[in-house]
This record gives structure tokens, sequence and C-alpha cells, in this order.
């Protein structure tokens, strides 16, 4: 059998963020996942392989080139390939279009931590970063947190104003410290190679998502921010000794291993104690994650045709 081509546009019609981030959920109800990166650079640029396999869900590898001078010659950053397996026998189920997979599981596997970590009346929601990422994630909090407004803080003030511009409820904010100070939650997806979060900025309550570092050499948040926040990871394999997000602190003695509270396939312990805790997730978005989102937009796919 041939196997199933998914573009962007068809694959993303019966998708909605709720569900996306609850088949999140049940992927991890299954065995654990095998899985391997490879990360080759060439200066500023990157290709990075990752393959997973669960059993009874299949297998997936993801190639993503990360090409930041693109950005100059008007091209996309970032660009890649999905293939979905089967393991009854390894045939080919499909081909689904890297950027709907990458789009759907990167800002579910952030929704699915807040669903679970942030408070439930959290009303205003600062976004650090300004690229596509960003415009997701308003699409994917605003399915939950459904009074929220946003703020946007950015490196250059034209890339907030333009994202702002796109969206009613988003205004941007010209100071870091004190757009982080009034927020209830903090989302930061940005291609910072030291940080920009600082843990003295941070007041009780709060949660904190760190999507942008997926680099030994990235971070986006401080070591004070590590150690005022209870910590949690989408995936303990896939962080810990390769992100400098975490990696670093780990390294030098900032944090412990035992620091860091859960990941999803430890979902008892995977939540807020009480409302004035600070807690901190870091989305390594992992090629388990690529798998589980894949699969669930093709099955959503097929219910379809």
């Amino acid at each position: 059998m041939n196997p199933d081509i998914v573009g962007f546009a068809e694959g993303e019609a019966g998708l909605n963020w709720p569900a996306m981030a609850n088949a999140l959920a049940a992927g991890h109800k299954l065995p654990r996942a095998e899985i391997r990166d490879t990360l080759i650079r060439r200066g500023d640029d990157t290709l990075l392989n990752r393959s997973a396999w669960i059993d009874g869900l299949g297998m997936a590898v993801k190639v993503a080139t990360i090409f930041p001078g693109n950005t100059a010659r008007g091209m996309p950053s970032v660009g890649g390939a999905v293939s979905l397996f089967n393991d009854r026998d390894g045939s080919l189920d499909a081909m689904i279009d890297f950027h709907l997979v990458t789009k759907w599981k990167t800002a579910a596997d952030s929704l699915l931590a807040a669903m679970r970590l942030a408070r439930p009346d959290s009303r205003t929601i600062l976004i650090v970063g300004a690229g596509t990422v960003a415009a997701t994630l308003v699409a994917a909090y605003s399915s939950v947190f459904k009074d929220a407004r946003f703020l946007v803080w950015n490196r250059t003030a034209k890339g907030a104003a333009r994202l702002a511009a796109q969206h009613a409820n988003i205004t941007v904010a010209a100071d870091l410290a004190a757009a982080v100070a009034q927020a209830d939650i903090i989302t930061c997806a940005t291609m910072a190679t030291s940080p920009v979060l600082r843990g003295t900025w941070l007041r009780p309550g709060q949660h904190i998502d760190l999507i942008g570092a997926y680099r030994p050499d990235m971070r986006e948040a401080d070591d004070t921010a590590l150690q005022r926040a209870r910590i949690f990871v989408d995936s303990r394999e896939t962080v810990l000794e390769h992100i400098g997000e975490l990696r670093d602190p780990l390294r030098s003695g900032a944090i412990t291993a035992g620091d860091i509270i859960a990941d999803y396939y430890q979902p008892e312990l995977f939540t807020r104690q009480n409302d004035s805790e600070i807690t901190l997730f870091k989305n390594g978005g992992g090629a388990h994650l690529d798998l589980m989102t894949a699969r669930y937009i093709l099955d959503i796919w097929r219910q379809r045709q």
C-alpha cells in the first residue's frame, strides 16, 4: 500500500489544541519511547535528526534543518521532513508535512504542561519572542485560558509590533522586566544563547514555559529562575544532558538532578502544589512527541477522508 501524503492545510483541518495536548498525554501511557537524536552543525546552521519508536504506536523520523541566516534572505529558517512508520512490519504509513507536525507538537507540548502546572485563573500571558512559534502560542493558550490577554516582548520592537498587529488581544511590552512582573504565564520562544529571563523578576504563582533552547549552547532562563522554581521537563532523556537550559546549571551545581520534579512519564508528580509556587517547564520537543503528534494527525486525517 502506498503511504499517505498529508499536507499542511488538509492535515490541520480537523485539529484542536486541547485534543492534541490530550493526545500527548495519552501517548505517555504507552510503553516508554526509544529515542535517538543526531545533531550536526556548521557554524550557526544545524541539521537535527530525531527518531523515536513507541511499541504499539509506531516509529517516526523527523529531520530538521535550522539555517538562521535564511531570514535575511527572505527564506524560512527551518525546514525538514517527517516519515511515519508502523511497527507491525516497518512499512511507511505516511509522509506528513514537517511544519504541520512541528507547529502542533511544539505548542501542544507547552499547553499540556500549562494545563497541569499553571493556575487555572491565569489571565495575563507574556510571550517572549515574536517569531513563528509565538503566533501559534497565542492560539494554543487561548484555547484553554479563554479570557487571557497577551503581552509580547521581542528583541526588536518591529517584530513585536508585527505580531501584535495580527491579534486584537496582544499588547507590545517595551520593558521585559516590567512585563514579567505583570504576567501569570511567561512563555519564551527565542533563539537566545544566553539567558533573557531573570529569576529576580519572577513573583509567586507564575508558570514559566521555556521553548526556544534546543542545543547545548542555548539558554533562555538564568540560574536564579531555575532555583526559584519547581522544575518539570517533557523528557528527562532528551533535555537534561542535551540542552543548555538544564545541562549547564546541572554541571555547574546551580541545580541538581533531584530538582527536576517530573517528566510526562510521571503524571502523578506533574502537578502544581499550591497557588504561590513558581513552576517552570522545559519544552525539549523530543522525537517521541513528534511521533505522538504525527500519529494523531494521521488518525484524524484518515477519519475525515
